[in-house]
């Protein structure tokens, strides 16, 4: 289960616990981790928080249904939770989600919702840290981005 940090916490205060669990793995396997960070390590849950409370606002409802249904679309597939899943059954529901290939209902369009997680992931993964994400500049440092005074 899913440590209750600030982030989770702020994220389940918008979102819903269950919805906001699912949004840190989601953010794991979207940018898994290999010699750096993954996602939710380098900082994107932390943008999203931010960002879901001003800018992305209008994004609430569409997180929490597209949430919601990915979880939904997990047990319908595998009888368990989106966050319980391997990583290599996590990635090719998220695969199906991304091409639109659903099997449960979901109330909003599944390929669109994804194309929005996996923009708002790289904003939060490549941005200025002063937006809440890209946690000490690793994503920079990745890149060889040297930011000088």
């Amino acid at each position: 289960m899913v440590a209750h940090d600030d982030v989770t916490i702020r994220l389940a205060q918008v979102l819903g616990d269950a919805a906001a669990a699912t949004l840190r793995r989601v953010l794991e396997r979207l940018i898994p981790a290999d010699d750096w960070p993954d996602g939710w390590q380098a900082g994107c849950g932390a943008y999203l928080a931010q960002q879901l409370d001003g800018d992305l606002a209008d994004w609430v409802p569409r997180y929490r249904a597209g949430l919601a249904a990915l979880d939904a679309e997990a047990q319908l597939r595998h009888q368990r939770a989106f966050v319980d899943l391997a990583p290599d059954a996590a990635d090719a529901l998220l695969h199906d989600v991304e091409h639109g290939t659903v099997r449960a209902e979901w109330p909003i369009d599944a390929a669109a919702f994804f194309a929005g997680a996996v923009d708002h992931a790289a904003e939060g993964f490549y941005s200025d840290p002063a937006n809440g994400g890209n946690r000490d500049g690793i994503a920079w440092q990745m890149l060889g981005f040297v930011v000088t005074g």
